[in-house]
């Protein structure tokens, strides 16, 4: 016996509620009323249709930026023209007539129109003193559309991080303090993933003294869970967006984004970053490379005492002046023992690598401090005075 059964495709709501507040979502281990953006996403896709796809009501061929169309398409060999805009999903039929997408608009709308419909379709950036968000030290929103937006964020992060410095095999080389490869890969994400139909939200990138986040609005796309984010999955929020990024090479498969950042991370010996989910947002925290390599600023002495110097003393009075409270930094050191900066460095270096202490707040204006494992070995020290 074989039993038919039409299935409604959704969203489905508690009726004692009614369609517009009682849709629930399953978050975690809680339940969640939808907002309405979110009941809206559901809808669409129970008819197959992503909010980029859909025509931007009140909007023009005209209100199309096409110069910065065909730059954009130039730049990567390729023509473009109103067939291959409809084609993109760039443009698309409403009644009778073309008429720009939702996403078209997002990537190629005049300043005007991007900013009639969707204002808050931008890239905001900031650089933090320490560890909160309590001080600025720079930030920037991006003028332009977030596909113009992604060049602005690479300038920014480069002159708000530091260079880290890798010993190995007794040389040392300058590396950036994140992975340029997986950091650019996860604006493109976040930029291709965003749910735009929400509104006062923004693409963010801050940096602080220890790590460096990326954060986008729109949750996983519904019935999608980090495991399979991290498998691979692929299921796109904004298809026309996509679309155009990868005819203009800046996304690869659809699915490969995780294992790309992560590769890049493995490959130039980073941390890997974490995904969280933040009720209907994605954030990336990438750790800072300097918090656990000797970096800071570069030694532009000559390296006068020997490397194989004792350090015992240097180091023990380096340990218990920490350990009483003191902001110490490698210029503390080579100011009491009297030392160069360069020997210094290489002091405090020895003593990171121990695990007995860690770097934190600002280049400039940062310190050192001890860790649990420095504590005890500050505690079995002798109190040394020179």
């Amino acid at each position: 016996i074989l039993v038919r059964v039409a299935r409604w495709p959704g969203p489905f709501y508690l009726k004692k509620l009614g369609a517009e507040t009682g849709v629930y979502l399953r978050l975690g281990s809680t339940n969640r009323r939808a907002t309405p953006q979110q009941s809206a996403e559901m809808k669409r896709a129970s008819e197959h249709l992503a909010f980029d796809q859909l025509p931007c009501p009140g909007t023009g061929p005209d209100d199309l930026d096409m110069r910065s169309i065909k730059r954009a398409f130039g730049a990567v060999g390729r023509d473009i023209d109103e067939a291959k805009l409809e084609s993109l999903g760039i443009l698309t039929r409403y009644g009778r007539h073309l008429t720009p997408s939702n996403g078209g608009i997002i990537l190629f709308g005049k300043t005007s129109a991007r900013e009639r419909y969707f204002p808050d379709a931008q890239i905001r950036c900031a650089r933090f003193a320490g560890r909160d968000k309590v001080d600025f030290l720079d930030r920037l929103t991006i003028a332009g559309s977030v596909l113009e937006g992604l060049d602005g964020v690479t300038k920014f992060i480069r002159r708000n991080t530091r260079m880290a410095a890798k010993i190995e095999s007794m040389r040392r080389e300058d590396v950036p303090e994140y992975p340029a490869v997986a950091l650019r890969e996860t604006i493109v994400n976040a930029v291709a993933h965003t749910d735009y139909a929400m509104r006062g939200m923004q693409i963010m990138v801050a940096i602080y003294s220890d790590r460096l986040e990326i954060q986008n609005p729109g949750a996983l796309p519904f019935g999608m869970t980090m495991d399979d984010l991290k498998a691979g999955a692929s299921r796109i929020r904004n298809p026309v967006i996509a679309r155009v990024f990868r005819e203009l090479d800046l996304m690869e498969k659809w699915g490969s984004g995780y294992k790309r950042i992560t590769d890049a991370c493995r490959e130039g010996h980073y941390g890997y970053p974490e995904w969280v989910e933040l009720g209907s947002d994605i954030r990336v925290v990438f750790p800072s490379l300097a918090e656990r390599t000797e970096v800071r600023e570069p030694i532009n002495e000559p390296i006068s005492e020997p490397i194989n110097e004792p350090l015992g003393q240097r180091l023990q009075w380096f340990l218990h002046s920490l350990s009483v409270g003191e902001r110490m930094t490698a210029s503390d050191l080579a100011a009491h023992s009297g030392v160069s900066l360069a020997t210094a460095k290489r002091d405090v270096s020895k003593l990171k690598k121990m695990g007995y202490v860690r770097f934190v707040g600002a280049l400039k204006t940062g310190h050192y401090e001890l860790t649990n494992k420095g504590v005890v070995a500050a505690t079995a020290s002798p109190k040394s005075s020179s």
